[in-house]
């Protein structure tokens, strides 16, 4: 056992985390490629025992489709990343520019949108049906797009320092994610403090960022509050960057208790560096009236129940307000869908810590609840009053609750009442989704689906699409819309993932097929996407999550038949 006292041990670690700044100033763009391909061919090493202590930590069984997310959520969206990432730096070894040969286009609100997805035709197979787009801050245009992407890559020998990454303990992927983007798009050394939940997962992380700690550029290790708080406050780091809720984000950058609150009355912080936050918040679910099949209810209801169920609703931008039109012919039996969905959806715990006070909290308002199946936790809100201030508007559940508003209108109209309502009334900016048939969409026209987009202020919008989707997509940018202020940061501040380095985005906007293969083709869309790997009902999710590994790591044309098998048997 350590004698270090506290400050000793943080002394330690922030002239660690110093001369790993030097180090990481001495090292080419060729270098850092070569040390994102060391790390992919780490994470899919380890990814097989990394899923084991994930299984464990969320008290899965071992064998059932639920350890699919894990797959996806974890190993997969850190190698897929860290692989695009890679392509970026060799393209910038090339031409100077990560946007060549990356599609920009206007939108509105003066803006231009970086087309990101489908990129390869790894993308156009594996995601087949789905597109991305890094919509621009106001005012940028296209040369200052492509003038300015690259950020801390662009000086690679300009370091700007040390950073503690706080990480997070409901996705396994956050921790090693946000730390790839501090070190590479910030372009400072990383010291990464787990989460108390991911504890145990030290060993995989450590392996997979060998090549990083040998170098000094990255640390990982576990600690208590005392030593976490310590190293924030020292000296020696420079930036400070955390995913987590708004209330943790407040007690660093004010102070805990009443003196955070009279800090933040009096507007005076106690953190004076530069802080980047991933906050979470409520998402809304708009489902935007039409003339459905019955096939097309209970797939959409499927959609949105995985919305919510998917790691047991601990998720920052876990769908939590479903609005839907209450002049809409077949709300009741699009809600029957739903309930079905969230009650046949497989078993598994309301695993992360605290869930019980917030399910309870959910339960205990004025507005009705329903409990319905697969565990005693899922929740089902059918009765929030859009004009009152419900809990379910503010408080972010992360659990297996759900929600559900109704407002009036049709087409673009609804459409138009939804995003003020969900601009106004839900706390929050991280993600929104929006369901439509392809039908209403054509008759509301693209031009004004867009202006409708431009008026919804979150940071990822998903089209047909789940924003998760967004999260998974290595060139999209993740987090909150900007804005936000240190005394009112609700989803938090600044960007992650980000693969192309952009330097002004606004939002990424993803779209998707409104039915899976081979019903796409009937609605207009040539998806081949069966239903999605990371749906809660995917019957083989396991089986493909580890396929999608095994092939991204080291893409072959011979993986793909078993990737698609697995993926069809669904």
């Amino acid at each position: 056992m350590s004698t270090q006292t506290i400050p000793q041990r943080a002394d330690e670690i922030a002239a660690a985390a110093q001369a790993g700044a030097k180090a990481w100033s001495g090292v080419s763009l060729a270098g850092r490629r070569a040390l994102l391909r060391k790390f992919v061919g780490l994470v899919d090493e380890h990814a097989t025992e990394w899923v084991r202590v994930a299984t464990e930590i969320k008290g899965l069984t071992p064998g059932t489709p639920p350890v699919g997310e894990e797959w996806i959520s974890g190993p997969w969206a850190t190698l897929y990343y860290a692989g695009h990432l890679a392509q970026t730096l060799a393209t910038m070894e090339q031409v100077g520019t990560p946007t060549d040969g990356f599609d920009i286009r206007p939108v509105p609100g003066d803006r231009v949108a970086v087309e990101v997805l489908p990129h390869s035709v790894w993308d156009r197979l594996l995601l087949s049906g789905f597109s991305a787009e890094v919509w621009s801050e106001p005012g940028v245009s296209a040369e200052e797009v492509r003038a300015t992407a690259g950020l801390g890559l662009r000086e690679p020998e300009a370091v700007r320092g040390t950073c503690v990454v706080l990480g997070a303990g409901n996705i396994f992927s956050i921790a090693p994610l946000d730390a790839l983007y501090v070190l590479y798009a910030d372009n400072r050394s990383v010291a990464l403090k787990l989460n108390p939940v991911t504890d145990r997962l030290l060993p995989v992380f450590e392996a997979i960022f060998a090549p990083f700690i040998e170098l000094g550029v990255v640390q990982v290790f576990t600690s208590d509050l005392e030593l976490g708080s310590a190293l924030i406050a020292h000296d020696g780091f420079d930036a400070v960057h955390m995913t987590g809720s708004e209330a943790t984000h407040d007690a660093i950058v004010w102070g805990p208790g009443a003196e955070g609150a009279a800090n933040k009355a009096a507007g005076t912080p106690l953190l004076r560096k530069p802080i980047t936050s991933e906050l979470g918040g409520v998402a809304p679910v708009i489902v935007t009236p039409g003339r459905w099949s019955k096939r097309d209810l209970e797939f959409q209801a499927r959609h949105v129940a995985t919305m919510r169920l998917h790691n047991s609703g601990a998720n920052c931008v876990a769908g939590q307000v479903v609005v839907v039109s209450k002049d809409w012919k077949q709300k009741d039996d699009f809600l029957a869908a739903l309930r079905r969905a969230l009650a046949d959806a497989p078993v598994r715990p309301a695993w992360y810590p605290g869930t019980g006070p917030r399910i309870d909290a959910a339960r205990g308002g004025a507005t009705p609840f329903e409990a319905l199946g697969g565990t005693p936790e899922r929740t089902l809100l059918p009765a929030l009053d859009p004009f009152e201030d419900e809990a379910a508007y503010s408080m972010e559940f992360f659990g297996p609750v759900l929600g559900v508003t109704e407002i009036s209108g049709a087409g673009a109209e609804f459409l138009g009442h939804a995003i003020d309502f969900a601009n106004d009334r839900l706390r929050g900016t991280l993600g929104a989704n929006i369901v439509i048939h392809p039908r209403d969409l054509g008759a509301v026209g693209a031009d004004r689906f867009e202006q409708l987009l431009a008026g919804l202020r979150y940071g990822t919008i998903a089209v047909n699409a789940w924003t998760g989707v967004g999260y998974l997509s290595p060139f999209a940018t993740w987090g909150a819309f900007p804005g936000h202020t240190p005394d009112d940061i609700q989803s938090g501040h600044g960007v992650v993932h980000n693969g192309l380095l952009l330097a002004r985005p606004e939002r990424t906007v993803v779209r998707g097929p409104f039915r899976p293969f081979p019903r796409s083709w009937a609605s207009g869309s040539p998806a081949l996407t069966p239903v999605p790997p990371w749906f809660v009902h995917n019957r083989t999710a396991e089986t493909t999550g580890e396929r999608l590994v095994r092939f991204s790591a080291a893409p072959r044309w011979r993986k793909l038949p078993g990737v698609f098998a697995s993926a069809l048997r669904g």
